[in-house]
């Protein structure tokens, strides 16, 4: 089966930029909102699990991860320092990263770190479901880096496949999706095209078709998400590669 490859005129694209992941950082290191509050904490709810999966990684326990975790959120709302940052520096999870870092080495000592996050709890998640999903991570090979990259770029995938499910769903099309997207990843055990086919009631060469335009369509919300994470439009296609390099690695 022939890959697909991502592509949207840039044009189009241009548009995503009106609303970021870097100016949710820069409002939140503006005047305190509710606003600013909320959009961190949605960003935070999307992409929680890299940072906890890091830090687990770094050596801490799974108590701690999770205070430490939540510690970095709550305090990346309080930093006043966020005026500085500006999109130019890197690609976003580059910022969060070293941010991450730093907040570790240098912001808090673990007591205190632990002490604010048990208080805090900026970004909702369930701890046993944590330690079930680190606990399936591969425990020699990756360094605590690169089981960030990996982790943060297969939940942009993940993310990316839900946000196409809920859109088909919404258009009565959620049975239909089931059975397609197996054919996004074009792995080898995708089921015979006749075989769905006859199961939902169409022609071999309308199932292609079909799968064609899903392909397009999960490239496009792809682009749509990374675009949220790059400073620039000829950032996307390297991130991109990058990420699915990491993935493949």
């Amino acid at each position: 089966m022939q890959r697909w490859s991502p592509s949207l005129d840039s044009a189009v694209s241009g548009k995503w930029f009106a609303t970021t992941h870097w100016s949710v950082v820069l409002a939140a290191g503006q005047e305190e909102s509710p606003q600013a509050a909320e959009a961190l904490g949605q960003l935070g709810q999307t992409y929680w699990y890299p940072l906890y999966a890091y830090v687990r990684r770094e050596g801490h326990s799974a108590h701690d991860a999770q205070d430490l975790t939540q510690g970095f959120f709550a305090r990346l709302l309080e930093r006043k320092d966020l005026q500085s940052v500006h999109p130019q520096k890197g690609k976003f999870r580059s910022f969060l990263l070293a941010s991450l870092k730093h907040f570790l080495a240098n912001e808090w000592d673990r007591t205190q770190a632990v002490k604010r996050g048990a208080a805090y709890q900026f970004v909702s998640w369930d701890a046993a479901d944590a330690e079930r999903r680190y606990g399936q991570e591969p425990s020699h090979g990756l360094t605590a880096d690169r089981l960030f990259e990996r982790r943060w770029a297969l939940t942009l995938l993940e993310k990316t496949l839900e946000d196409l499910k809920q859109k088909r769903a919404a258009d009565g099309k959620a049975e239909w999706f089931d059975a397609l997207q197996v054919y996004l990843s074009g792995g080898p055990n995708a089921r015979p095209y006749a075989e769905i086919a006859a199961e939902l009631g169409m022609s071999e060469g309308a199932l292609k078709v079909a799968v064609h335009r899903l392909r397009r369509r999960y490239g496009e919300l792809m682009r749509k998400e990374i675009a949220h994470t790059v400073s620039r439009l000829e950032d996307i296609d390297d991130e991109i590669r990058h990420l699915f390099a990491v993935v493949a690695a």
